[in-house]
């Protein structure tokens, strides 16, 4: 039997506790708004737009959907420590790259050596373009094992390379590229278990990214300076392993896959103008959001912040970042997620804006704080509008899709940062350029919202 009719046996058990249903009713549309392109069957911005099934949290062909249950949570938990995996290492990047310029890689210039953390970096959003497509036609076990595995493997050999290219290959390529088959597997998964609580449920999902990136690189810089590089890297692949290990047992899908009898990669989605103006918001967004984050240990120094407590600020924003997540996720499923993304990507921007003028150690301490807190809840909703605007048998595709795009915004935004501050030798501009570009995002995510609900107001 073939990976997707195993999955497919095994998803319909838990949907045959409830009432199946054959609404084939076409979807009500608001004349006044006008059709809004297929977004509008399941968009949750506005009940007028839904069929009588989908207002009630029902999937037209497999009943009631869980929305919370042991099972649903401890998907939502497993896919969690999936993306505690992949992030983890990557938000430790900035450890790595300071112990390879002083040893490993000595004499090797710093540009050169961070193209493993940003490729790396691109290669954890980049797949999601054909992992989504891979998730929808039914595969999600045999990917996440294979990922899993390469993972694994990878973190052990990158402990016994001594040159450039092995350490490109192991830590930039491999890790990376395995993170993002993880990641773009388990960011689609909540979307079949939750409707109504979709926002918690990613908020949940999103949250191993928090938790990795405040352990890990202080458990790297840590164990390094105690057992040596190698045996740090030891560490970490069974602590890789441990997490890829409870992803596999617990994450499922739930639905069975739609015959997909087009290319696996499928740029059909663009066509809505919503769906478009979303993807370019998460693309400007993320040529600024992570500036702070990449440089606030870089800048903090230089107005007299102590270099222990200025490695700490990653640490303490990430840490904070997890009640945006989880809050955000609490309130969208109340207000809509768009309601949410715009005022808490507006006090992210601001945050940015202020970065450079800090001159004090509470001053950074408080700017760490409010901007993960806030970044946070922008992060932790990316995947939500996406999988709201379509069939819940196509959300891999759409998800994977705004992740490929935002990736090339993620990867270009802090060198385009750093060049500012090389060329200028300040983060003044730099924090202008970063929160101009949050801004701009916030104007297309209005104008995404302008789209599906015709008007500023109302739950989107």
């Amino acid at each position: 039997m073939s990976e997707p009719q195993r999955e497919t046996a095994g998803s319909l058990a838990p949907s045959l506790t409830g009432t199946v249903l054959e609404d084939q009713r076409p979807p009500m549309v608001d004349k006044e708004k006008g059709s809004f392109d297929k977004e509008v069957e399941s968009y949750d911005s506005d009940d007028a737009l839904q069929s009588p099934a989908a207002a009630d949290g029902l999937d037209g062909q497999h009943g009631v959907y869980p929305d919370g249950g042991f099972r649903a949570w401890l998907v939502c938990i497993g896919c969690s420590a999936g993306i505690c995996s992949t992030f983890g290492l990557v938000n430790a990047w900035g450890v790595f790259q300071a112990y390879y310029t002083e040893s490993i890689l000595a004499g090797t210039p710093p540009s050169t050596i961070a193209w493993i953390g940003s490729i790396q970096y691109a290669l954890v959003f980049m797949p999601g373009l054909i992992v989504g497509r891979i998730f929808d036609r039914g595969y999600t076990k045999i990917p996440l094992v294979l990922a899993s595995v390469i993972l694994v493997a990878a973190t052990f050999l990158t402990a016994q390379c001594t040159v450039y290219w092995q350490f490109l290959l192991c830590q930039g390529i491999a890790i990376g590229l395995s993170s993002g088959f993880i990641f773009g597997i388990v960011v689609g998964v909540p979307a079949h278990w939750f409707k109504r609580r979709l926002g918690l449920a990613l908020g949940i999902t999103t949250l191993g990214s928090s938790i990795g990136g405040t352990i890990y690189p202080i458990a790297v810089r840590n164990l390094m300076d105690k057992v040596g590089f190698q045996w740090t890297m030891r560490i970490l692949g069974f602590l890789e392993l441990a997490l890829c290990l409870f992803t596999i047992l617990t994450v499922e899908r739930r639905l069975p896959p739609k015959a997909h009898r087009g290319p696996l990669i499928n740029f059909s989605d663009l066509k809505s103008w919503s769906y478009s103006l979303y993807c370019l918001a998460c693309f400007t967004g993320f040529l600024g959001i992570y500036t702070v984050l990449t440089y606030i240990d870089v800048s903090a120094p230089l107005v007299g912040v102590p270099d222990d407590l200025a490695f700490y600020l990653v640490a303490i924003a990430n840490a904070c970042s997890a009640i945006g997540r989880v809050g955000g996720g609490l309130l969208s499923d109340r207000i809509g997620p768009l309601n949410v993304m715009i005022p808490s990507s507006f006090i992210a921007g601001v945050m940015t804006y202020m970065w450079p003028f800090v001159q004090t150690t509470g001053g950074y301490i408080a700017l760490a704080i409010v901007y993960g807190a806030s970044s946070g809840v922008f992060v932790g909703l990316l995947a939500v509008p996406p999988a709201r605007m379509g069939n819940v048998h196509d959300v891999g595709s759409r998800v994977g899709i705004s992740m490929s795009i935002l990736a090339i915004g993620a990867v270009a935004g802090p060198p385009i940062s750093g060049a500012i501050n090389t060329a200028t030798g300040s983060f003044k501009f730099t924090g202008i350029y970063a929160g101009t570009a949050v801004m701009a995002s916030i104007v297309l995510l209005t104008a995404t919202k302008l789209t599906i609900n015709r008007r500023l107001w109302g739950r989107c």
